[in-house]
């Protein structure tokens, strides 16, 4: 592996989110801050949409660090559950031991009682919810009833929904209007521009490099961006990629030549400059005469 080669203290470009790694693009800030407005505000639900590996996995766990502390959480990754089970799941989330062949109302009220002791200590509880796009419209309307339960002053029970567009699509139906109007903010993280992609990838570099960072050419992180679309996952594929194959070279760079096989071995990046290489290749020169040329004019 290229850890040692290149005095690296861990995986730069791992796809399993790393909240040390976390790069804080405009994006991800944006959505982290309407995240904590909403909660800190007392709002009853918030949604956080983006496309597949828009990083909101690592969002996710960046704000599960930040209210732990003060507030209590109730995680539930994979929310392809019915009815009754979301009702199990939250009640374990939140300490309750519930008999198999409780019926939902009890557990309900088993719910409401612990929601309320809670809120004595720590303020109402926030639910988090990833992949909510695969929530059942059953299981969203149970959501909305879980909202109901408060005090005069506040909700016991705050709903935070991470999901890609499909969400989105489904709140539209008529049947769901209710819960739709109770999501008072929302954000849809968007991809990165070729600025940011360039910023992302120095900056993992940097933190994990224990002496000089490798470097990486702006032309080379133009690849990167034109390749993944501003996807992070994509962006941490090939970036990883592109370290395994500058490893054999010993040389602390990653070169034009890496991003393009990079991306000839990786599944779901734009294919286009992939199957006309001539044509990469000449915008590639290009761009080097063009640069080289305003330069030389310029001096």
């Amino acid at each position: 592996m290229y850890l040692y080669q290149f005095a690296m203290k861990k995986i730069p470009f791992g796809q399993t989110p790393d909240t040390e790694l976390f790069c804080a693009t405009k994006t991800h800030i944006d959505a982290m801050n309407v995240l904590l407005f909403s909660i800190n505000s007392g709002e009853a639900f918030c949604k956080i949409t983006g496309e597949v590996g828009s990083g909101k996995t690592m969002l996710c766990r960046l704000l599960i660090r930040k209210l732990e502390n003060n507030r209590n959480i109730a995680y539930i990754p994979n929310p392809n559950l019915s009815v009754k089970s979301l009702h199990y799941a939250l009640a374990k989330e939140l300490g309750l031991k519930i008999k198999v062949d409780s019926r939902e109302d009890q557990i309900s009220q088993s719910i409401q009682a612990r929601l309320i002791k809670l809120n004595k200590n720590r303020g109402p509880v926030v639910l988090i919810i990833d992949e909510a796009q695969i929530l059942s419209d059953a299981a969203l309307e149970a959501l909305r009833l879980f909202t109901n339960i408060e005090t005069e002053q506040q909700k016991l029970l705050q709903i935070v929904l991470f999901a890609q567009p499909e969400l989105d699509k489904k709140l539209k139906q008529k049947h769901l209007r209710q819960l739709k109007q109770r999501i008072s903010f929302s954000c849809q993280i968007k991809s990165l521009s070729a600025f940011q992609v360039a910023e992302y990838i120095r900056y993992r570099l940097s933190k994990v490099c224990q002496g000089d960072p490798i470097s990486i050419s702006n032309i080379c992180a133009w690849l990167v961006h034109y390749f993944s679309r501003g996807t992070p996952r994509l962006i941490n594929t090939l970036c990883h990629k592109a370290l395994m194959l500058a490893y054999p070279k010993n040389k602390k760079q990653i070169t034009v030549t890496n991003i393009i096989k990079a991306a000839f071995d990786t599944e779901g990046v734009n294919r286009f400059l992939v199957k006309h290489l001539k044509l990469t290749i000449t915008v590639i020169l290009l761009s080097i005469s063009t640069t080289t040329f305003a330069f030389l004019g310029g001096a």
